[in-house]
């Protein structure tokens, strides 16, 4: 392997990472500060890809924008949809047992499905990435790199940042790692919690649906794309510690180099390295890299 191989592979490993992060840091607050199992999580990422695949024409239809319009316009959806499935069904589950949450969020998943059939069909779709992320960048003389693999990480990093920002520096921040820890202590303060939870739910679900519009043009759109990476984010939200932003995105990096370099180096091996990965570190430390914060 060359350095301009090398390189390549790192951006790879980094693309990846942080698209996982993207994902799994909205489990992880869903999860780790309000208690939920969250099996649908996986479906939200899907409905963000098929967003990016069917709301493109429309937006620019109606309003005449393009990529950056269509990705507001999806986050707006998908903060209404997670505020309005946190209080029709979430908001039920906090008391109940884990079982019960199992249960209730597969059966979204089976919803979201078949909405999905009815709404696009099973065909595979491809997103087209806008005109002027399209080209590439020249790695050695006779490689490049997609520019548009370069926003993703971009846009992944800059989130990463603002959540950072928000629970460490705000007092929004404050109150979710308080409501986290104990509930009833902060509804005795006057503040409330459920809307806070409700806030914490759409954010988790906008920032899934994101994920999936800005991953559909590498990835395409397909049936079921949600439930693969819904496994590999809960591997990502287990090896940080739940409810860690940051052990989520030191996971969810540790898997992009290992899953990218290990189908470059022991391709035969790839698909089981991240489980390894995930049951060393949990030998070393049970309960993930960082406590929740």
């Amino acid at each position: 392997m060359d350095l301009a191989a090398f390189l390549i592979q790192c951006l790879n490993s980094l693309q990846y990472g942080l698209l996982l992060f993207l994902v799994a840091s909205g489990l992880t607050l869903i999860f780790g500060i309000m208690g939920v199992i969250n099996l649908a999580h996986g479906s939200f990422y899907m409905i963000g890809a098929y967003m990016a695949y069917a709301l493109a024409p429309i937006v620019a239809s109606t309003f005449g924008g393009g990529f950056f319009a269509t990705l507001f316009v999806g986050l707006v959806l998908a903060v209404i949809l997670g505020y309005g499935l946190e209080w029709a069904f979430f908001s039920f589950l906090y008391e109940r047992e884990h079982l019960q949450q199992v249960l209730m969020t597969y059966g979204l998943i089976l919803v979201f499905e078949e909405l999905r059939s009815l709404l696009v069909g099973d065909d595979v779709h491809g997103v087209a990435p806008p005109d002027f992320l399209a080209g590439t960048i020249p790695l050695g003389e006779m490689m490049t790199y997609p520019v548009y693999r370069l926003f993703i990480s971009g846009v992944c990093l800059a989130l990463a940042l603002g959540m950072w920002f928000v629970f460490s520096r705000t007092r929004l921040g404050m109150m979710i790692r308080a409501g986290s820890t104990n509930r009833e202590m902060v509804q005795s303060l006057g503040i409330d919690i459920q809307f806070l939870y409700r806030v914490v739910f759409a954010a988790g679900v906008a920032v899934a649906v994101l994920a999936g519009m800005v991953a559909a043009p590498v990835s395409s759109v397909y049936p079921g794309m949600g439930n693969q990476v819904l496994i590999i984010c809960f591997v990502v939200v287990v090896i940080g510690g739940i409810g860690s932003i940051r052990g989520a995105l030191l996971a969810a990096l540790l898997i992009g180099i290992v899953d990218t370099f290990g189908k470059v180096v022991f391709p035969q091996a790839a698909g089981v390295l991240v489980y390894v990965l995930m049951a060393l570190i949990l030998l070393w430390k049970p309960s993930g890299l960082f406590k929740a914060g």
